[in-house]
């Protein structure tokens, strides 16, 4: 080709000097043919080298992406890994594969053409392979990111040591319940919030975080138990978006009502209130619900800050969440509560006890020993709570208070308790019973609560013998016990026939020298052996058992007699009674999740605790050193609070009246709870829960009133940054979601497995500019 070129130009010459030009071409020819061959030999591997460069990038970015799916599955499965045959197979090459082939290719023009020619045709078709591929990735990715966990955590849970035994009970009963996980959320923010805002529970949380199944209605269901893999957060998040632009939008008002930031729907129903025909017996004090639940929000009190913690709330709150002087100025000499500079302090004491509730309390365990608080009494019912510094004050002795008053002129004291982190509830002993089954408290306590006890036939206090278990306590510190005027004798002489009347034993009556003030005991019989021998039949059987919306009889229940029904033995000791079957559950009776009762109760206990253990305190990012008051919306066992045994909180279980009747196995096992109608408002103030669970509630409730109504409920109970979890069907998720959101909340966690879903979102401070007046609720 050389050649020829010259020789067509020296053509143009003469030919007299033919042959030495073309001596002098030739050698011109040669010499320029060994500079070109030097010169490619030398440029050909620089080239090669720019593509084997390429090369490695390449193949860097497609490792990387392999290393991100491997580093989900901390158990080393192979199926993520770059095998040859899912790579193209430029991208499998090695530099000195390049490097070799275009040295052997350098001998001739033609070859090196073709190769270069070749080269290009496979880079072109490397990169559409490596985009493919990088693109199949991602795909892989996303659609087995969950099963990867899932063998992992089915591979960890195997070594786990001493819950192997544990996990394959679960496995065996739950048949092949597989593990929930949280997915990446696409909201950054949303992450960088969450991170912030963990503890040192959720410190250590690895990305691959698992969650047990905890669908509740697939507890022990064996035939309808789901398997497979959990759906992508990706594709739910799209059709999660896609359906929001077509779903309800909601738009909230802000409550006008006389009550203003402390509005409470069924204490705070003046119209009903106006149209009662006596409030003798406290009926303006007790529950008169308007016809439909407000679906308004409930306003901040202006200068609220979020709650001091526990246990520094107990001793002090801020003024401005509970922005109330009354209490402090009429009982502020018995130590009540005390207004220093911006905050509103407690100092521990109550009207019986101005020098501290630790020493009464102590001094009640040294006047009846077999109190013992703690172990034999652990669940008890204080009467006329005040501030509920005796409440606050048992958790050092390991006994739970359910606190209750009026909401009267003692201005906010429930709410005062609450704030303090204390339970307590909004209600009064008038017509009807109390919310709570009967024989289960271990003592009932009544410091000085001015309650009628001995009138109309004794109606008040034979509700207090209907609650109290068979052997248990009542505790009473007012001034009958120990003071001579006309009124105090006149009282102690008709308590003493009332009590001798109900067969109540007087076990003890002292005097507390440091607090000036007596206090007597009685024991409620635990045979019927009294009850038969008495006289006259005063006061009369009880035959009705039911409790909510009950009216009150002075009547009385038997003691049990079958040695295998509830309240005939005393509970075992806590904290062994959390977690024992009780005695009176019988294979016999089918439980909530269709097994034999006690294998249901032991299987609830089991879920919740791996659910808790495993998702809860470690999976949400929740601040669990913030979280003090906390409610289970639909409690059923009770196993959800069981689960949360260690830490520093408690948990108000609620049973609803259209659900199986379980509260009586909640106290049992050391716990406490209360009844109520969801399609109504809960006897508690505004902003008094940090935390709010509710397993497959709001698809229950809405076959009976409306989600809104249920959520607007919700908003009232809840802090801001309070938090709630509810599981539910898809359906149901998508709906409160929707709701949450447009409360401007936020959405800490979402995630779906078929047709079940779980939901974690956080309440802001927002409140809408719009109000819509309550005119019930307006004095």
């Amino acid at each position: 080709m050389a050649i020829g070129k010259y020789t067509r130009v020296d053509g143009r010459r003469s030919s007299s000097s033919y042959c030495s030009t073309v001596t002098i071409v030739v050698f011109v020819a040669l010499c320029l043919a060994g500079v070109w061959m030097m010169t490619s030999s030398s440029v050909v591997p620089e080239q090669n080298k720019d593509v084997s460069q390429e090369d490695k990038v390449e193949m860097k970015e497609q490792n990387e992406v392999k290393e991100q799916v491997s580093e989900v599955d901390s158990s080393n499965t192979r199926q993520f890994e770059d095998n040859p045959g899912d790579l193209p197979e430029d991208a499998t090459k090695g530099d000195s594969t390049v490097t070799s082939e275009d040295n052997s290719n350098a001998n001739s023009e033609d070859a090196k053409t073709e190769d270069t020619d070749k080269k290009t045709e496979d880079e072109d078709s490397k990169t559409e392979n490596t985009e493919s591929n990088s693109e199949a990735t991602e795909s892989n990715k996303e659609s087995d990111e969950t099963s990867t966990k899932e063998t992992d955590s089915d591979g960890s849970e195997k070594n786990s040591g001493s819950d192997e035994s544990e996990n394959k009970s679960d496995n065996e009963t739950t048949d092949g319940k597989i593990e929930e996980k949280v997915e990446q959320s696409d909201n950054n923010e949303s992450d960088e919030n969450s991170s912030k805002n963990t503890d040192d529970d959720s410190k250590n949380q690895k990305s691959n975080e698992v969650y047990p199944s905890g669908a509740q209605s697939e507890l022990l269901n064996e035939n309808k138990a789901e398997t497979g893999s959990w759906s992508t957060q990706a594709a739910e998040s799209k059709n999660e978006k896609e359906s929001q632009k077509s779903s309800k939008q909601y738009s909230w008002k802000l409550c006008n009502t006389t009550a203003g930031p402390d509005f409470i729907p069924c204490l705070d129903n003046w119209k009903a209130i106006r149209s009662l025909r006596s409030t003798k017996h406290y009926e303006h004090r007790e529950r008169h619900c308007p016809e439909e639940p407000p679906t308004c929000l409930v306003p901040l009190p202006e200068g609220y800050k979020r709650s001091v913690e526990w246990p520094k709330s107990r001793e002090k709150i801020w003024y401005y969440n509970v922005p109330h002087t009354k209490l402090a100025k009429v009982k502020g000499h018995q130590n009540w509560v005390k207004v220093t500079g911006e905050y509103l302090t407690f100092p521990g004491g109550g009207t019986q006890f101005k020098h501290g509730a630790l020493h009464y309390i102590d001094f009640i365990q040294e006047s009846v020993p077999d109190i013992l608080w703690g172990k034999r009494t652990r669940v008890i019912l204080d009467v006329g709570c005040g501030v509920a510094s005796f409440g606050g004050f048992l958790f050092d002795r390991d006994v739970l208070a359910m606190s209750f008053a009026p909401k009267d002129e003692h201005e906010a004291q429930v709410q005062f308790a609450l704030e303090r982190g204390i339970p307590a509830i909004s209600a009064v002993m008038g017509t009807k019973r109390l919310p709570f089954p009967g024989k289960v408290f271990d003592v009932v306590h009544c410091a000085r609560c001015r309650v009628p006890w001995h009138i109309e036939g004794g109606k008040l206090l034979l509700e207090l013998n209907r609650v109290l278990r068979p052997g248990g306590f009542f505790v009473w510190s007012a001034t009958p016990v120990y003071q001579k005027l006309d009124e105090d004798v006149e009282i102690w002489n008709a308590m003493k026939k009332l009590t001798k009347a109900m067969c109540w034993e007087l076990v003890s009556i002292s005097k507390d020298q440091v607090n000036g003030v007596g206090v007597a005991v009685y024991k409620k019989p635990t045979s019927n052996q009294c009850y038969e021998a008495r006289s006259k039949n005063d006061p009369p059987v009880c035959q009705l058992h039911a409790t909510w919306n009950v009216p009150l009889q002075a009547c009385m229940h038997k003691a049990p007699v079958s040695s295998t029904e509830r309240g005939s033995q005393w509970p075992e000791q806590w904290p062994t009674r959390l977690t024992n079957v009780p005695y009176w559950l019988s294979s016999d009776q089918v439980g909530v999740y269709g097994k034999p009762a006690p294998e249901d109760f032991s299987a609830d206990y089991k879920h919740w605790k791996r659910v808790v253990s495993k998702s809860y305190l470690n999976g949400m990012g929740i601040q669990w050193s913030n979280i003090r008051n906390v409610m289970d919306m639909n409690a059923i066992y009770g196993g959800f609070a069981a689960a949360l045994k260690d830490r520093s909180i408690w948990v108000m279980n609620v049973v609803s009246i259209d659900s199986a009747d379980t509260l009586p196995i909640i106290y049992e096992r050391g716990l406490f709870g209360i009844y109520h109608d969801w399609c109504e408002s809960f006897s508690t103030y505004p902003r008094t829960y940090d935390l709010l669970h509710a397993d497959h509630l709001f698809s229950k409730i809405k076959k009976r009133c409306t989600v809104d109504g249920l959520m607007a409920e919700v908003d009232r109970i809840l802090r801001p940054e309070g938090k709630l979890i509810v599981r539910d069907t898809v359906e149901t998720i998508e709906v409160v979601e929707n709701m949450a959101t447009s409360m401007k909340w936020k959405v800490r966690m979402t995630y779906s497995k078929e047709k079940e879903g779980m939901l974690c979102v956080e309440k802001s401070t927002w409140r809408p500019e719009d109000s819509e007046t309550l005119e019930y609720a307006i004095v």
